[in-house]
């Protein structure tokens, strides 16, 4: 199983505490975040895409090649691309070049996005939401396959006549995962397609999502899919330090500031502590410990789920560099090893 991170790269000031963090010294620090888990040993780091003044990437494939040189092993990826608002040849376009950067490291994890700034941004309608992403990554799949591209004319782009798409791949072809929420319609998509899955959890008990992860492998089996050989993943969010104790109080803070936020424009309830601490149990959607409980909780899930990777969102909201440093370094030394150990 495969044990990665992924982050937005948040910036701008914590509404509860003042501090602040500039977009220029919250990328610099993400390379040196993506370079230490390299270092560490995890497997993958993912950056998602956001077009708002709270976050500091909006060109996640730039960003990733900013550390792609500097790292030897770890698979970087996009967590998510907001396809339905991108052009799919030039999202591969991008994701090739930093795989031949990184000689076949890189991934695309697609996804219909949770926030929708990028719409009229690029100028797209959001009643096409569902249409614009299930025409795209038809395309993006074609000219992962295909090096001479040929398309008709669809509802949302125009045709494209035997034309070649460089430079392709390290490898031949890009992993592409598609990235879900509890939408049931997605999961079949997914599995429908035989694309690896990518379930987000943020609230809830993880174990009532699981029929998404039984209705996924249903779908790529009737398909025609081997379900057993897909891979998938669980994203979560947590937080790793030394002691239980220390991991809440420097993650509750920033978490619950940016669920505040965020709940104040989708109807969410304030974020209270108790509610974090109630989240961070075993059963809770939050991965939050100290080593050995961050390793028993993704074993148990591991067991739940039969997942292939977890990828865990330590960075939510202003987080001081030094701590996220530490816990990327116990995440890879500590927990990993553990995990890996009792899989076998």
């Amino acid at each position: 199983m495969e044990i990665g991170i992924y982050t937005f790269a948040e910036s701008g000031t914590d509404s509860i505490t003042g501090t602040s963090i500039s977009p220029s010294q919250r990328l610099r620090n993400l390379v040196e975040e993506i370079v230490l888990a390299d270092q560490v040993g995890l497997d993958m780091f993912g950056l998602g895409e956001h077009h708002r003044p709270d976050y500091a990437v909006s060109s996640t494939a730039v960003a990733l090649a900013a550390a792609s040189t500097q790292t030897k092993n770890i698979r970087l990826s996009s967590a998510v691309t907001v396809l339905s608002s991108d052009d799919p040849i030039r999202v591969f376009q991008q994701f090739s070049t930093l795989d031949n950067l990184t000689q076949g490291r890189a991934e695309i994890m697609v996804g219909r996005g949770a926030f929708i700034e990028s719409f009229p941004l690029f100028g797209h309608d959001l009643n096409d939401y569902d249409t614009l992403f299930a025409e795209k990554l038809q395309v993006l799949m074609a000219v992962n396959e295909n090096e001479i591209l040929s398309w008709p004319q669809t509802q949302h782009r125009a045709a494209v006549d035997n034309r070649g798409v460089y430079p392709r791949p390290y490898n031949g072809k890009l992993p592409i995962w598609l990235a879900v929420g509890g939408t049931p319609e997605s999961a079949v998509r997914a599995g429908t397609l035989g694309l690896p899955l990518a379930l987000g959890i943020i609230g809830g008990e993880p174990v009532r999502f699981k029929p998404l992860f039984d209705l996924y492998r249903k779908a790529a089996g009737q398909a025609g899919h081997d379900a057993s050989a897909l891979e998938t993943s669980l994203n979560v969010h947590g937080f790793v330090a030394e002691t239980r104790q220390k991991a809440a109080d420097i993650y509750s803070g920033p978490h619950n500031e940016v669920m505040t936020r965020l709940g104040a424009e989708r109807g969410w309830p304030p974020a209270t502590r108790a509610q974090f601490d109630a989240s961070s149990g075993p059963t809770g959607a939050l991965f939050v410990g100290g080593p050995a409980e961050m390793t028993d909780k993704i074993l148990a899930h591991h067991e739940i789920f039969g997942f292939t990777r977890i990828t865990i969102q330590m960075a939510v909201g202003i987080l001081d560099h030094k701590s996220l440093m530490s816990a990327i370094e116990i995440l890879g030394t500590q927990v990993a090893p553990a995990v890996r150990k009792a899989l076998g």
